[in-house]
């Protein structure tokens, strides 16, 4: 687990409070139902509305994983597809049946697997660049959700500040009430661009830094089982696959 957007999350919320209750305010004036059910009710309302009943259980299922999900490192492949190519040089493809049993990466083991099977190495890429394609498709549309939802937020806060300024209007004759009035309105503001900017954006671009690096890995993974297949060296596997990582990655693959 990769706890950067839950700890980013909670320390910006923190850090509101924080700075509420340095200028003498209390947190609690701030948590109004009716302004937060308008704001985050009437925002993931308007972004299920923008897409299909799949689009949205989809990005509602992301959630999770936008908290609790594993960075994918792409330089923990280079080791395991360099023994993979090494062995293969010696023993031959069909020796790496049993090898595949230790490895944890289902897209590599898929694309191992075919090319085991004989199947033809561009039909391999092609399957196997298909399905990143089909990937990168279903994440973007996830952190879509969650941008749209940074664009709406800050202006159904605005919505809800006009409809407490009526009720404020309304209660004119009665000026005790005013102060109440007043700041429950502008709490909806509040709300929304808060919850843009330090909830829903933030999320989005989460989802699609985990994708990045998810398709990262899994392009990787091509390239190797393509060369392992072409029955390349595996020092030239090495070396191709350590140019095509991160530059932060690339010590790290070399000295594994």
């Amino acid at each position: 687990m990769d706890p950067a957007t839950l700890i980013g999350i909670i320390l910006a919320f923190v850090v509101i409070v924080a700075s509420n209750m340095m200028e003498g305010g209390d947190p609690m004036s701030l948590l109004l139902l009716p302004p937060m059910l308008l704001v985050f009710g009437a925002t993931l309302a308007i972004c299920f509305a923008g897409g299909t009943v799949a689009d949205g259980k989809a990005a509602i299922g992301s959630l999770k994983r936008a908290f609790t999900a594993k960075a994918a490192n792409s330089a923990e492949l280079v080791p395991v597809i360099v023994k993979l190519a090494e062995r293969a040089r010696r023993e031959g493809l069909l020796a790496l049946e049993d090898e595949l049993k230790n490895v944890d990466d289902p897209f590599l083991v898929k694309g191992m697997t075919m090319a085991i099977d004989g199947t033809d190495p561009d039909d391999v890429r092609e399957i196997l660049e298909a399905e990143v394609h089909a990937k990168k498709l279903h994440d973007k549309q996830a952190a879509k959700f969650f941008a749209d939802a940074g664009a709406y937020a800050p202006t159904i806060g605005i919505v809800g500040t006009v409809m407490g300024l009526v009720h404020v209007l309304e209660n004119l004759a009665q000026p005790e009430e005013l102060g109440h009035l007043i700041a429950a309105a502008f709490l909806a503001t509040l709300w929304g661009v808060c919850s843009a900017n330090a909830l829903w954006l933030p999320i989005s671009a989460r989802l699609k830094r985990l994708s990045d690096l998810e398709t990262t890995r899994m392009e990787l993974a091509i390239e190797g089982i393509a060369a392992i297949q072409a029955g390349s060296n595996s020092r030239i596997i090495a070396q191709k696959l350590t140019s095509l990582l991160p530059v932060a990655q690339q010590a790290h693959a070399e000295a594994a």
